[in-house]
C-alpha cells in the first residue's frame, strides 16, 4: 500500500470512530420512553442519561487533546478505542439508571479523546490545505451522519431486542477502528512538551458539571428551586476563574490567543450554535413521535431519515457555495435554513399529519448541513498543527459544552411548559415527563388525560423550538456582519506550507 492510499484508508479507519460517536450521541434518544418504563427513570433521569455522556465529552476534551500532544494521539486514540468499547458493555447491561448514568460517564470520557485526537491528526495526514479540507468533510459529514442514523439504528435494535443492544453496536465498530488505527496511523505529538495544567482541568470539570446539573435540577424541582440556583452560581462562578486561570498562568490548558484569530473565533461561535439548536431537537422530537403520534421505535428513527437527506443535500449545496460564494454566504444560508425549520416546527400541534414534521426536519437538516461543516473549517483552517490536539480540542469541547448545556436547559424549557399546561394532572407520575404521564394515563383508560399530557408535551416542544428559532435569527445579523465576503486566496497557501513545516512524526 502507497502512502497516499495509506492516508486515505486512515481517514476512513477514524470515519468509522467518528461514526460511532455520532450514532452514540443520539442512539439512545429512541430509548428513552423504554429506560422511563424499564429503570423507572424520570425526566431528570432521562436527560441525564444523555446530559451524562455529553457532559464527560465537554469536560476531558480538553485534558484529552493536551495528552495525546503530550505523548502521543496515536496511543491515546487507542487507548480511548478500547474503553470506548469497555464502557458500551457496561452500558448495555446496566440494571438501574444510576449504574446506566455511571457507564454513560465512561463511555464520554473515552469519547472524548477520540474526538479531538482523530481530528488533530488530519493536518498530520493532510498537510495540503485541499486535501485537508476534502479529509475535514469527510470527518464531518461522518460525525454528522451519526447523530440522526442514531435513532434509526437504534428503533430497529430497541424493536427487535431490547434497549441495552442499542450500545452492543459500538463493539464491532470500535474494533475495527482501533485495528486501522494501529496499522495504519502515524504517531504524532507536540514537540514543546508543556506540562498538563491539573488546575484548569478542575476547574473546567467544576465549571461545566454546576451549571448542567443547576439547569437539570431546575427541571426537575422548578425555578425557585435553592439548590440548583446554587449549584449554578458554583458552575458559573468556576468557569469564570478558569478563565482567569487560562489567561494567567504559564502553561494553560487551552490558548486563548487562539480567540485572537478572527477566523478560529467566529467559527467556533456559529459551530456552537448550530449545535446547540440541533441537541434541543434530538432531546424532543423522538418522544413526540412515540408518544403523540404513537408510533414504535423503530418507526421514530426512521421518521427522522428525511434530515439525513437534508444533512447530505446541505452538505452538497455548501460545498459548492463556498468556493463561489464565500463562508459568509453559506453560514448565513445555513442559520436562515435552520431557523427556519425550527420556527416551522414550533407551530406543531397534536393533529399535525407526519408530513408536516417531515418538512420542516428536512429543512432543519438542510441548515445544519450547510453551516455546520462551513463554520468548523473556518475554525480548523487557523489551527497550528504543533497545538492541533489542544486546538481541535478547545472547538469540540466548545461544541460538546453547547450540547449538554443545550439539552439541559431546552429541556428544561420544554417541562416547565409541560407541567404548566398539565393543570390538574401537574401531580405524579404525570408530572414525571411524558413517557410517564402517557403511560399513566393509558393505564387509567382516560382519553380525556392522555390527550391533556400530549397537549401540554406538545406545548412545551413549540416553546423550546421558539427558543432555538430565536437564537438562529439574532445569529443571521451576526454572520453577516463578523464573516469576510469571501476567503483570502492566500492564506490557504501559507497555511498549508507553515502546517506542513510544523508538523512532527514519531515512529
Amino acid at each position: 500500500m502507497n502512502g497516499d492510499s495509506r492516508r486515505w484508508f486512515a481517514l476512513g479507519a477514524l470515519a468509522i470512530a467518528m461514526l460511532t460517536i455520532g450514532l452514540d450521541v443520539t442512539v439512545l434518544t429512541v430509548a428513552l420512553p423504554t429506560l422511563a418504563v424499564d429503570l423507572n427513570a424520570n425526566t431528570g433521569a432521562l436527560q441525564w442519561f444523555s446530559s451524562a455522556y455529553t457532559l464527560a465529552l465537554a469536560a476531558f476534551m480538553l485534558p484529552a487533546g493536551a495528552l495525546g500532544d503530550r505523548y502521543g494521539r496515536k496511543r491515546i486514540l487507542l487507548a480511548a478505542l478500547v474503553f470506548f468499547g469497555l464502557s458500551s458493555l457496561a452500558c448495555a447491561f446496566a440494571d438501574t439508571s444510576g449504574q446506566l448514568i455511571a457507564a454513560r460517564v465512561v463511555l464520554g470520557i473515552a469519547a472524548a479523546a477520540m474526538i479531538p485526537l482523530s481530528l488533530a491528526v488530519l493536518p498530520v495526514l493532510f498537510p495540503e490545505q485541499r486535501e485537508r479540507a476534502r479529509a475535514m468533510s469527510i470527518w464531518v459529514t461522518a460525525t454528522s451522519l451519526g447523530l440522526p442514523l442514531g435513532p434509526v439504528l437504534g428503533g430497529w435494535l430497541v424493536d427487535n431486542f431490547w434497549w441495552g443492544s442499542v450500545f452492543l453496536i459500538n463493539v464491532p465498530m470500535v474494533v475495527i477502528g482501533a485495528a486501522a488505527v494501529a496499522v495504519l496511523v502515524p504517531e504524532s505529538r507536540n514537540p514543546q512538551q508543556l506540562p498538563l495544567d491539573l488546575p484548569g482541568v478542575l476547574l473546567s470539570m467544576l465549571g461545566m458539571l454546576g451549571v448542567t446539573y443547576g439547569f437539570i435540577r431546575f427541571g426537575e424541582q422548578g425555578w425557585d428551586d435553592a439548590a440548583a440556583w446554587v449549584a449554578l452560581a458554583c458552575g458559573a462562578a468556576s468557569t469564570a476563574v478558569f478563565l482567569l486561570w487560562q489567561w494567567r498562568g504559564r502553561h494553560p490548558l487551552i490558548d486563548l490567543g487562539l480567540f485572537r484569530s478572527s477566523g478560529f473565533r467566529w467559527g467556533s461561535v456559529f459551530a456552537v450554535l448550530i449545535t446547540f439548536a440541533m441537541f434541543g431537537m434530538f432531546f424532543t422530537v423522538p418522544q413526540y413521535y412515540q408518544e403523540v403520534l404513537g408510533v414504535d421505535a423503530l418507526g421514530s428513527g426512521l421518521r427522522l431519515l428525511p434530515m439525513i437527506g437534508g444533512i447530505v443535500v446541505g452538505a452538497r449545496l455548501g460545498d459548492r457555495l463556498l468556493s463561489k460564494a464565500g463562508a459568509r454566504v453559506v453560514i448565513t444560508a445555513g442559520l436562515v435554513l435552520l431557523g427556519s425549520g425550527l420556527g416551522w416546527g414550533a407551530l406543531t400541534d397534536v393533529d399535525s399529519a407526519y408530513w408536516f414534521t417531515a418538512c420542516w426536519i428536512t429543512l432543519m437538516g438542510t441548515g445544519m448541513g450547510m453551516g455546520m461543516p462551513v463554520a468548523m473549517a473556518v475554525a480548523i483552517d487557523d489551527l497550528d498543527v504543533a497545538r492541533a490536539g489542544v486546538g481541535s480540542a478547545l472547538l469540540q469541547a466548545l461544541r460538546q459544552a453547547a450540547g449538554t448545556i443545550g439539552v439541559a436547559l431546552l429541556g428544561t424549557v420544554l417541562v416547565t411548559r409541560y407541567r404548566a399546561e398539565l393543570g390538574a394532572l401537574d401531580v405524579a407520575p404525570y408530572d414525571d415527563g411524558v413517557s410517564s404521564g402517557a403511560a399513566a394515563a393509558k393505564a387509567s383508560g382516560s382519553a380525556e388525560a392522555l390527550a391533556q399530557v400530549q397537549s401540554a408535551f406538545v406545548g412545551g416542544m413549540s416553546l423550546m423550538l421558539w427558543v432555538c428559532a430565536a437564537i438562529c435569527a439574532v445569529s443571521v445579523p451576526l454572520a453577516l456582519w463578523v464573516l469576510p465576503r469571501r476567503a483570502s486566496a492566500a492564506a490557504p497557501a501559507a497555511a498549508a506550507g507553515r502546517n506542513a513545516s510544523e508538523s512532527t512524526y514519531v515512529g
